[in-house]
């Protein structure tokens, strides 16, 4: 069936299939080519694109990667390429005028991820122009002009009331072999009728397979369009993000609970990939160095799943039950994730260690979070994400701290205790030595933090 979207104010009708890229419906058949193909895999940015949606009377814009976009995510919104701006955004005068193009192969990418902060879209109000293009990638290192050119646009909002009236008034589309529900109630019922259906949210992860390992997906169910799984709600108890809700989304609400938890989110890819990826897409996946897990499983975070009208709650790490494999049946949903909110008091640290700061895979991911009343730790919970086959607690570092003081000696047992809680693997992100040792050595961190020593010389185990 055919997918409609607006491109430029222009009613776009294609039939697609459940797999069919943005990036190839824009250069092979709408010829839109100043949008490049750099990595097909959502790394570079050189296919930045802006997608529009209705939110009340206005739209919401977001830049997302085109080369692991699929079509069907299209339906019912509106898109801007490089084209769109036909060449006299302020943005474009500001990259001319400060020679922020060499080769000029990445420029359109860099151009739309700072039209978007120009915008004020998704993931960039309150950001700095450096985070707003971390996920685009100069292969001439020509960083200095382009930032100076971000700098150059204010961000102004754009009235779009018009526009959310169009996008309102298209009809809803669905395909041969793909769904795109617009309720919790009608995924729930679908899966229920298609329990093999392959759940596609973000697909940051799942356009990989498809653009990297050719695989073909089967029947494709869409949620982001179910509005009621993307609500993130803060209560005195915690914080309750249902599963479609995306990193941009939530990083304010996470930000408010630990400041870790925002920084941590600040880690994960790029704005592109924030703006789609959803948190509970990371969980569902199950991948042992997903960011998310280890520190919502250090929080004592439980998962609501779903199957038709039935619901259960488990906790977030008993989800994880081997290498690729989840708690989660045929036919079933992650429906929301609850974190509860930490104790004033709590002790809190959350590191991600990669070989590049920015836009990277994890080696470790490590979460503590202790309580403590009168110079004891009274409870601790340890987690990583990239020392086992699933994202794993911590159980002898735990006991080495529960009941013991708050003091070197204890900090050192936790420490030591690492090596009997993990058997991690050698590979292309780190050493298993590598591995035991730095996670050991975010116990020792931590002490010194505490404990006033100065930690320069490990500051750079964060990047």
């Amino acid at each position: 069936m055919t997918v409609r979207f607006l491109l430029d104010n222009e009613i776009i009708e294609t039939d697609a299939a459940a797999t069919d890229s943005v990036l190839d419906l824009l250069r092979y058949r709408l010829r839109r080519t100043g949008t490049k193909e750099g990595c097909a895999e959502g790394d570079c940015g050189a296919c930045t694109v802006l997608l529009g949606e209705p939110t009340g009377d206005t739209v919401a814009w977001r830049a997302v990667n085109a080369c692991i976009l699929f079509v069907p995510m299209l339906d019912g919104k509106a898109l801007m390429t490089v084209e769109s701006l036909g060449g006299t955004h302020p943005v474009q005068h500001e990259m001319v005028a400060r020679h922020g193009s060499q080769c000029g192969f990445c420029t359109p990418g860099f151009v739309m991820s700072l039209v978007g902060r120009s915008m004020t879209a998704a993931g960039t109000e309150g950001v700095a122009v450096g985070d707003v293009i971390a996920g685009n990638l100069c292969r001439c290192t020509g960083y200095g002009p382009i930032l100076d050119a971000g700098e150059a646009v204010p961000p102004e909002p754009r009235d779009d009331t018009a526009l959310a009236t169009r996008l309102r008034a298209l009809p809803h589309g669905e395909g041969e072999g793909w769904f795109a529900p617009r309720t919790a109630d009608e995924l729930a019922a679908l899966l229920v009728a298609h329990p093999d259906a392959r759940i596609v949210a973000g697909a940051t992860d799942v356009g990989l397979w498809v653009t990297k390992q050719h695989r073909e997906l089967g029947t494709v169910i869409f949620l982001g369009d179910v509005a009621d799984l993307r609500d993130v709600t803060d209560t005195e108890a915690g914080l309750t993000i249902g599963a479609g809700a995306r990193y941009s989304d939530a990083r304010e609400a996470l930000t408010r609970l630990h400041p870790d938890l925002g920084e941590l989110v600040r880690r994960i890819a790029g704005v592109q990939v924030r703006n789609t990826g959803t948190i509970g897409g990371n969980i569902a996946n199950g991948s042992p160095i997903g960011d998310m897990p280890p520190a919502l499983i250090a929080l004592r975070a439980t998962l609501t799943l779903r199957k038709g009208d039935a619901r259960r709650t488990i906790a977030l790490e008993d989800f994880f039950i081997a290498y690729g494999k989840q708690d989660r049946s045929a036919g079933e949903l992650v429906e929301s994730i609850f974190v509860p909110r930490p104790a004033p008091s709590a002790l809190i640290r959350i590191v991600k260690l990669s070989k590049r700061f920015d836009s990277d895979i994890s080696a470790v991911c490590g979460a503590i979070t202790l309580d403590i009343a009168d110079g004891a730790i009274t409870r601790a919970r340890v987690a990583f994400g990239g020392m086992a086959a699933i994202p794993k607690r911590a159980t002898a570092c735990e006991t080495a701290l529960t009941g013991a003081p708050m003091c070197e000696a204890t900090f050192e047992a936790a420490a030591t205790a690492i090596a009997s809680d993990y058997a991690p693997l050698d590979d292309l992100r780190g050493s298993a030595a590598y591995r035991l040792t730095v996670a050991a050595n975010l116990l020792r961190r931590l002490w010194a933090e505490q404990s006033g020593v100065p930690v320069s010389v490990l500051e750079d185990m964060d990047g």
